[in-house]
């Protein structure tokens, strides 16, 4: 099976940050994020992960209100 992704980022610049954004919150969380393929993941990791991140981004916008 092809490793495909549908996700897409919207300013392609921003592919490393947003990599190493990903890492830190797993690592925040202690999700064992490998580079590349993920897919042995269970689904409480991976959304521990996104939920992390996105606390992350809201907890940063509130600061620059």
């Amino acid at each position: 099976m092809a490793n495909t992704s549908n996700n897409k980022i919207n300013v392609p610049e921003a592919r490393a940050a947003m990599d190493k954004f990903k890492m830190e919150a797993a690592s925040e969380v202690g999700v064992n994020l490998k580079e590349g393929y993920n897919g042995d993941l269970t689904s409480r990791e991976a959304g521990s992960v996104g939920g992390q991140m996105v606390k992350k981004m809201i907890e940063s916008y509130e600061k620059s209100l």
